[in-house]
């Protein structure tokens, strides 16, 4: 299967090409490797897939994975995505480029807007235009806002946002429900619950977290430690996805656009996170207590029911498993 993937150098972009490169799929990547956090990390991630010579070519290949090639790009380039799109003819878009973070949603406003409404439309646009008739997409637990009923379910009400990152993210299924029913475009909109590990981003509490204690410095605890999260590892995240691409059909037996939580559903407050870290790590951290950080929630947990029904799985990762593998990479990426 031709597969067209945006984000690639992201978190979550990494890991899913590199598992569907080794399933035989062929695919092209995109990213625009901006400066959000450290570039480094993102170009070792490409590194990791073959991806290390020249990025200002209009497309590199992969010196690892012959079905691999990459092309420095952004999905606010309607033009450009257009030539990319039309020149590989996918079978399949999946769409995870967006600026991330909740927190710098608040200074930022514009770059939110910018890259994941306006990016996100000129995918969905171009699928429509392309006539790609399958697109999986980045939504967020944040849709979900403050709510006091859990474990979320896909049901559940999501139009009091309390961030500008989860009112974008909010946006993009709102486009993938009208563009479904209007063109005939088969889209999975995927609800992510806090993903975690290996290659992360350190933007992210638990990277954060890890770097600090390491280096003795103080961590900033928001709410005293009283908030819950649903932590999803990495591993869990792209195997669900692979099982999606592999079973996409499935979704024209039900609606046109389906959404999913995928998430643990197994919620863990943050007071007992930072013990798991500490323990992994063989180090006490050193606490200061803040109050409520602004567009935070406090607490997600995911029903994962429905996803589970589809593709006969589940995460399952343990949070004491998955933080092991994160805190094992990150000593040796490091040097710790």
């Amino acid at each position: 299967m031709k597969i067209f993937i945006t984000g690639v150098a992201g978190f979550i972009g990494f890991h899913l090409t590199n598992l569907l490169a080794q399933s035989g799929h062929d695919i092209l990547g995109v990213d625009n490797l901006n400066n959000y956090y450290d570039p480094n990390l993102k170009l070792a991630r490409l590194s990791k897939l073959g991806i290390s010579t020249d990025l200002n070519e209009p497309k590199v290949q992969s010196q690892k994975y012959k079905n691999i090639s990459f092309s420095s790009s952004d999905v606010t380039d309607y033009n450009l995505m257009r030539s990319l799109m039309q020149d590989f003819n996918p079978d399949i878009v999946i769409q995870l480029a967006a600026q991330a973070g909740v927190r710098y949603s608040i200074e930022n406003p514009e770059v939110y807007v910018e890259s994941n409404v306006k990016g996100f439309f000129n995918i969905i646009e171009l699928c429509r235009r392309l006539d790609v008739k399958r697109l999986i997409y980045a939504s967020s637990s944040s849709v979900y806002g403050n709510q006091n009923e859990v474990p979320y379910q896909e049901t559940d009400r999501t139009d009091e946002p309390v961030s500008l990152y989860a009112a974008t993210k909010k946006s993009n299924e709102l486009f993938a429900h009208t563009y479904a029913h209007l063109f005939g475009i088969k889209a999975i909109g995927l609800r992510f619950f806090t993903v975690y590990g290996p290659y992360g981003r350190p933007d992210m509490a638990y990277f954060s977290f890890v770097k600090d204690i390491l280096n003795g410095n103080t961590i900033r605890v928001f709410n005293e430690g009283n908030l819950s999260r649903d932590f999803t590892f990495i591993d869990d995240i792209v195997q669900s996805i692979q099982r999606l691409v592999d079973d996409f059909d499935f979704i024209s037996r039900e609606r046109g656009h389906q959404i999913f939580n995928i998430g643990n559903s197994k919620p863990i407050q943050l007071k007992r996170f930072i013990e798991i870290i500490e323990h992994s790590l063989g180090k006490k951290a050193i606490f200061e207590n803040v109050g409520m950080q602004s567009g935070d929630v406090f607490k997600t947990f995911a029903d994962v029911s429905s996803l589970e029904s589809c593709i006969n799985y589940r995460p399952s990762t343990s949070l004491d498993d998955g933080i092991v593998k994160f805190v094992n990479w990150y000593k040796q990426y490091y040097g710790e």
